[in-house]
């Protein structure tokens, strides 16, 4: 594949080096000729509670369901707010609006990408249930003076983890760092399984309510461990629960996570290191990975100098036959989140910018030396418009 295409995610590739794993997995799901519920559920969500560090982790089908089976365990409902950065996925407000609720967007930071801790307080009102951290690409948001915060306040804190598996602040891993956290395994995540999730807890006071929830409302979990001698109908919930299938392939991802990690934290630093003195120059801003915490190498990203250099970088590679994207587009101003939510004090004027900046390079486990040296080469073949003092001087200010 040196002369072919390179893709952004090459879903094939980024299973190869566990495939055998994989294949055997599926296969004693189907050999046992059951397929929801049973072991196989059981067993991945106790290898993946212990990864994280948790007593406990719920599974579900989507990362989507996570955020509303966490939600919902909370009670969050209509008339209660959720605070939550723009710049962030759908799914991630979807699952309030599904419940009544409305989001109130909170700006990122100029350097992490996260959600600015210094402008939640003035989000805050008498309506605020939680607020909702995304750690962008896997690189912790401030959680402890946004714990502190939530503290003052009486309000929960919800991690969604979808990119940070792996990842710590301060010597703790993320996905414990709230009274809750929400898992994607979507195709694009360093475990995938095409669709999938999970909910993992600290405050066990949720979990019970949220295996009922995901159980269709049924204490049928509690029956199955010999804890309630028949399962009834407890309270109002829906089948979230994943197929055996799903949570097989999860778990021998899970078995050979360190080797994902491997081959993924060496594609990442070689992009940083070997782009650094191109993106100097071409008033480019790379990562920011404060010294504090360490990131899982879910993507790479470069914040252009401006939307037209973005899509001339875009433009370029795609001629060399190699996928680059950018990502998400600011949810305050889209139309969805403009009839189902509102903006916090002051805007969002950093995630207006940086969504129209950031440009993400391929990336998956199974990129091999010479798919990576192509895209490090085509990009350093790439050469903007010259670059004013005052763009090199605010790369710079962002990079440290």
């Amino acid at each position: 594949m040196s002369q072919g295409r390179i893709p952004f995610v090459d879903l094939g590739a980024g299973v190869r080096p566990l495939r055998d794993e994989l294949v055997a997995a599926i296969t004693q799901v189907v050999d046992s000729a059951h397929y929801v519920g049973g072991p196989p559920v059981a067993a991945f969500e106790k290898e993946f509670a212990a990864l994280c560090g948790s007593s406990q982790a719920v599974a579900v089908k989507t990362g989507t369901d996570a955020l509303l089976l966490a939600l919902r365990a909370l009670g969050v409902g209509p008339g209660d707010e959720v605070i939550v950065p723009s710049f962030t996925f759908c799914s991630t407000v979807n699952a309030f609006c599904l419940r009544g609720a409305t989001a109130v967007f909170v700006d990122c930071r100029p350097d992490t990408l996260n959600l600015d801790e210094r402008l939640i307080e003035e989000a805050v009102t008498e309506r605020t249930k939680a607020i909702v951290v995304v750690h962008y690409a896997g690189v912790a948001a401030e959680m402890d003076t946004i714990n502190e915060i939530a503290t003052r306040h009486g309000l929960v804190v919800i991690e969604d983890n979808a990119h940070g598996l792996g990842a710590t602040y301060r010597g703790r891993g993320l996905g414990r760092l709230g009274a809750m956290a929400t898992q994607s395994f979507h195709e694009t995540k360093n475990v995938q399984c095409g669709e999938g999730g999970a909910v993992v807890f600290t405050d066990e006071r949720f979990v019970e309510r949220a295996e009922i929830i995901r159980e269709k409302g049924t204490n049928r979990s509690l029956f199955f461990r010999g804890m309630v001698d028949k399962y009834r109908w407890i309270d109002i919930g829906s089948s979230y629960l994943p197929s055996e299938i799903l949570a097989a392939m999860l778990t021998a991802q899970l078995e050979g996570f360190a080797d994902i990690q491997r081959r993924r934290m060496a594609i990442w630093q070689t992009y940083d290191h070997e782009l650094a003195d191109w993106a100097h120059s071409q008033g480019v801003v790379q990562p920011t990975v404060p010294g504090d915490r360490e990131q899982p190498a879910h993507l790479y990203y470069l914040l252009m100098p401006d939307l037209e250099q973005r899509q001339g970088l875009l433009a370029h590679l795609a001629g060399l036959g190699i996928m680059a994207t950018f990502h998400y587009q600011p949810l305050h101003s889209a139309p969805a989140g403009l009839t189902h939510g509102r903006t916090g004090p002051g805007g969002c004027p950093v995630t207006d910018d940086v969504a129209d900046r950031l440009i993400r390079l391929p990336l998956y486990a199974g990129m091999t030396s010479s798919e990576l040296e192509r895209v490090v080469a085509g990009v350093l073949r790439f050469t903007a418009r010259p670059v004013t003092p005052r763009q090199r001087r605010a790369a710079a200010a962002a990079r440290a």
